[in-house]
């Protein structure tokens, strides 16, 4: 008995410490959540990896400042169970740290959001734009500013070859490149936000890897945040799954010793290099849900975040296309999508801003009920109807008698 009960001190003793510099835990109930409703969440995610919908999941939910639900499902690896502190590749949820980043770099007074991208990247200047097929391009009009690469709104596109051992050899590979919209017109997902990664690197003066670590991630103690993933927490990395011709999940990465993650690759990509896990990523939602300030370590300020994370758009690119698809109410800030008030919306979505990753991963914050809710998976092709499920579950949870918007 004295040896169980030795066991069992030291176990929270240990537990103790693990958690003294996390965001504290609360019951659901003391912060307006009601635990019954937030079992649907658990009951949702079970029932996808039980049916081989997915196969492994991490899912955190925090409001006003605590966490509230963080469980784990499935596999880590075939065989492991996924534990809490597991490492996914988060591929775009990478563009809101990269966005961070050059707002950090913005508040420094290094350049302003509408300065044109050529004075930073010379490679950008005289810079055509596609007329089609079998025209010759034309002049852009107006220039490519930064704001347009962290709204999307650049001319630039995916699904492009580019060249290079290295960021600066993208981005002037790029830069040869008709644009495929004239810049400010139209809303295209892109490589814009790598492109705005090196301007972070011109412009500090250092690798973005390093730029990150030193004003973010170190700052934030986003401890297992990087573009590789060490040998000593190999252990704690995510197998990633495809699916085989029947629909059955397959590995496509399991982490072994081909794995490019295994080392620090030569172009970092600002728009979807970052692995992370559940426990780093709330420390920066909660970093932007409190302002852009964590703990008393300030990376923005308010109103800076406030621009971030309201729409930027113009009516022009207006509504939203993704994927050749229209999304009426939903707009894109700086780095983040962005729910618009529209006859549509639900009162406390309005303002909920997020982005997703190409292995299955999503964030969204929402300020008006002052949560956030962070769902780690690693499946490709993309598939975010887990999380899709789960977002009006979370909000359903909400016991609209304790609904404050502060955190």
């Amino acid at each position: 008995m004295r040896a169980l009960l030795s066991a069992f001190v030291a176990t929270c003793i240990s537990v103790a410490v693990a958690c003294a510099e996390e965001l504290p835990r609360a019951a659901p109930a003391t912060v307006g959540l009601s635990p019954e409703k937030l079992d649907r969440v658990k009951a949702i995610v079970q029932a996808a990896v039980e049916k081989k919908q997915t196969a492994g999941v991490v899912v955190l939910v925090a409001r006003r400042g605590k966490v509230v639900f963080l469980e784990t499902f499935g596999s880590l690896t075939q065989g492991k169970p996924m534990q809490p502190d597991a490492i996914f590749r988060i591929y775009s949820m990478t563009k809101p740290i990269t966005s961070v980043a050059a707002l950090m770099l913005c508040e420094d007074g290094k350049f302003k959001l509408d300065d044109p991208v050529a004075q930073y990247l010379p490679a950008f200047g005289e810079q055509r734009v596609d007329a089609g097929e079998g025209k010759d391009p034309v002049p852009a009009n107006p220039e490519m500013t930064i704001r347009d690469l962290m709204r999307h709104t650049s001319g630039l596109t995916y699904g492009v070859e580019v060249a290079g051992n290295t960021l600066a050899d993208m981005v002037a590979s790029l830069g040869k490149r008709p644009l495929h919209s004239q810049p400010g017109t139209h809303f295209e997902y892109s490589v814009s936000t790598d492109v705005l990664g090196c301007i972070v690197e011109v412009v500090s003066g250092k690798p973005l890897d390093e730029f990150m670590q030193e004003r973010i991630f170190r700052p934030l103690d986003m401890k297992d945040s990087d573009f590789f993933v060490p040998a000593d927490k190999m252990d704690r990395f995510t197998a990633c799954y495809g699916r085989g011709s029947n629909g059955t999940l397959r590995v496509t990465d399991w982490g072994g010793i081909t794995s490019r993650y295994r080392k620090r690759p030569r172009v970092l990509s600002g728009g979807g290099g970052l692995v992370s896990t559940a426990r780093d990523y709330s420390r920066f939602c909660q970093m932007l849900l409190n302002g852009g300030e964590l703990e008393g370590t300030r990376l923005l300020r308010p109103q800076t975040i406030q621009l971030m994370t309201t729409n930027q758009l113009p009516s022009a690119a207006m509504p939203m296309s993704l994927g050749g698809l229209k999304v009426p109410g939903l707009g894109f800030g700086l780095g983040v999508s962005v729910k618009l008030d529209s006859p549509s919306a639900k009162p406390n979505t309005v303002g909920e801003y997020g982005w997703s990753g190409a292995a299955s991963t999503s964030f969204w914050v929402a300020p008006r009920p002052a949560l956030f809710v962070i769902v780690l998976q690693q499946l490709q092709p993309m598939d975010i109807s887990l999380p899709r499920a789960l977002n009006p579950a979370v909000y359903t949870a909400i016991e609209e008698s304790n609904n404050h918007s502060s955190p």
